[in-house]
C-alpha cells in the first residue's frame, strides 16, 4: 500500500459524488480551487454561488492547522477572496519546520455553525480504526480524552454495534442522522480505497452532516481500479517539496510505462547513491546506509522495478548518474547497483541499458571518483554480472560485481569503506 496525499477539494469531491453513489446520503457542499492560472471572472461565471454568498477561503497545500496560522478568512464576498489569494499566492510561509510557498487555495460557502464533531478514518495492518468526537474544531488536540475509537477487521463493514460506542452519547435528536453518516462515509472508505479520511470538523446544517475542512490520502495502487472513480485526482508533493529536474524527469517517465520507475534526491552533495531493482530491495540498501551511520551521505532513494526495457533504463541511469557525478569535488563516490534475487525479470536485459549510460558517463564518473558495487541475481544474472565486469575493465572505472553468493547489506559496508578513505 503506498498511501498518498491528496488535496481538500479531491477529498471532498471525491466524498460528495460517491456518498450519493454508495448511500444515498447527499452534501450539500461546494467547493472551488484556485491556483496561479485562476481567471476570477472565469471561475464565477463557472461556479454561480461564488458571487451569492458569503465566502471561506484557506490554502489547500497538505498541511494543517490553518486557522491558527491565521491562513483562513471568513465571511468575505468574492472580491475578498481574490484579493486574499493575491496577497498571499506564490509567498513563502513557513509550517513548523517547513518552508514552502502557496500555490493552491480553497473557496467555499462560509456556514455559520454551533456544533463541531471530529471523524476520523485511518487504515492498517489489520483493518480500520474509527474515532469520533462531539468536540472537534481547532481545539481537538486538547480535548482528545473525548475522543471515541472502535477497530472494524479487515473487509467487514461498520454495523450498528460496532458504531454503537461512538456514538452513544449523542443526543437522541442526531444520533440516527450521525450513525448513517459515519456508516456511509467508511463505505466511501473501503470502495475507493482511501487509507486515511479525517473530517476536523464537521457540523450539521439543516439537520445533515456537512465537512467543514477535511483532508485525505487515496492508496495509489489501487489507482488501476479506480481511475474512473477519482477522477482528475492530483497526487502533490508535500508542502515545502520540490522536485529536482532529475527527479522530475524520471516521475515523467514513470507516468507512461508500465513499469515503475522511482527517484528521490536526498542529498545532492551526497556520496553513496543508488540504483536498485525493486521496491524491497532499495528499502533495505537505504536502512543498512543508515543504519551503518552514514545516512546524511545518502544522495539518493530510487527504484527501478516491473522489467523497464532498455531505453527506459537507458534515460534513467542517464539522469541518476548525472546526479551522483554532479559538482565533483575530489572527494570519493560510491555508485550502488543493486538488487535481490529477480523472479521474472531479465537481468542481462535491464543491464543493458545501464551499461550503456555508464559508458557513456565514462568521463564523469572518474572526475567524481566513482566506485561502482553491482549485486544481483536472477534470471541470466550471470551474463548480465559478466557484462558489467568487462565494462569496468572497458572504461577504466572500478567495478565490483557480485551475484546473489553475496548479500545485499554486504556491497552498503563495502561503499561506506571506500568513501570513507580520505585519500
Amino acid at each position: 500500500m503506498a498511501r498518498k496525499k491528496i488535496r481538500e477539494y479531491d477529498s471532498k469531491r471525491i466524498l460528495k459524488e460517491h456518498l450519493k453513489r454508495i448511500a444515498g446520503i447527499s452534501l450539500g457542499m461546494k467547493s472551488a480551487q484556485v491556483t496561479e492560472n485562476t481567471d476570477f471572472s472565469e471561475l464565477a461565471a463557472k461556479e454561480a454561488w461564488l458571487s451569492s454568498t458569503q465566502l471561506v477561503v484557506k490554502p489547500d497545500m497538505l498541511f494543517g492547522k490553518r486557522g491558527k496560522s491565521g491562513l483562513v478568512a471568513l465571511n468575505l464576498d468574492l472580491a475578498g477572496v481574490e484579493s486574499f489569494v493575491r496577497e498571499r499566492l506564490g509567498k513563502e510561509v513557513e509550517m513548523g519546520a517547513t518552508k514552502g510557498p502557496i500555490t493552491t487555495f480553497i473557496v467555499e460557502p462560509f456556514v455559520p455553525h454551533k456544533d463541531e464533531y471530529y471523524l476520523s478514518i485511518v487504515s492498517d495492518r489489520l483493518g480500520v480504526d474509527i474515532s469520533f468526537s462531539e468536540c472537534g474544531g481547532i481545539d481537538i488536540e486538547e480535548n482528545w480524552d473525548k475522543v471515541k475509537t472502535v477497530h472494524v477487521p479487515t473487509e467487514q463493514s461498520l454495523t450498528t454495534e460496532l458504531c454503537a460506542p461512538l456514538v452513544a452519547t449523542l443526543p437522541l435528536e442526531v444520533r440516527r442522522k450521525i450513525e448513517e453518516f459515519l456508516k456511509g462515509v467508511f463505505a466511501v472508505f473501503q470502495d475507493l480505497d482511501f487509507t486515511l479520511l479525517e473530517m476536523n470538523p464537521f457540523t450539521l446544517v439543516d439537520g445533515s452532516p456537512y465537512p467543514l475542512d477535511m483532508r485525505g490520502e487515496l492508496d495509489d495502487t489501487a489507482q488501476f481500479k479506480n481511475f474512473q472513480k477519482w477522477g482528475n485526482v492530483e497526487f502533490p508533493l508535500p508542502f515545502g517539496r520540490t522536485m529536482s529536474p532529475a527527479e522530475n524527469l524520471i516521475h515523467r517517465m514513470d507516468e507512461k510505462t508500465g513499469a515503475s520507475l522511482k527517484l528521490t534526491i536526498l542529498n545532492p552533495k551526497g556520496r553513496i547513491w543508488t540504483m536498485v531493482a525493486g521496491g524491497g530491495a532499495s528499502v533495505i540498501y537505504a536502512d543498512t546506509v543508515g543504519d551503518l551511520g552514514f545516512a546524511s551521505e545518502l544522495g539518493n532513494y530510487a527504484e527501478y522495478s516491473g522489467a523497464p526495457n532498455e531505453e527506459e533504463t537507458l534515460q534513467y541511469a542517464r539522469a541518476l548518474i548525472d546526479c551522483a557525478t554532479a559538482n565533483p569535488d575530489g572527494r570519493r563516490r560510491a555508485l550502488v547497483v543493486g538488487g535481490g534475487i529477480a523472479n521474472f525479470t531479465d537481468v542481462a536485459a535491464t543491464f543493458n541499458g545501464i551499461i550503456r549510460a555508464l559508458r557513456e558517463k565514462e568521463a564523469q564518473l572518474k572526475a567524481a571518483r566513482v566506485h561502482i558495487y553491482v549485486r544481483r541475481g536472477g534470471p541470466n544474472y550471470q551474463k548480465g554480472l559478466a557484462k558489467m565486469r568487462s565494462l569496468g575493465v572497458e572504461i577504466g572505472v572500478p567495478i565490483e560485481v557480485y551475484g546473489p553468493e553475496a548479500s545485499m547489506t554486504g556491497i552498503c559496508k563495502s561503499a561506506i569503506d571506500y568513501i570513507s578513505v580520505s585519500a
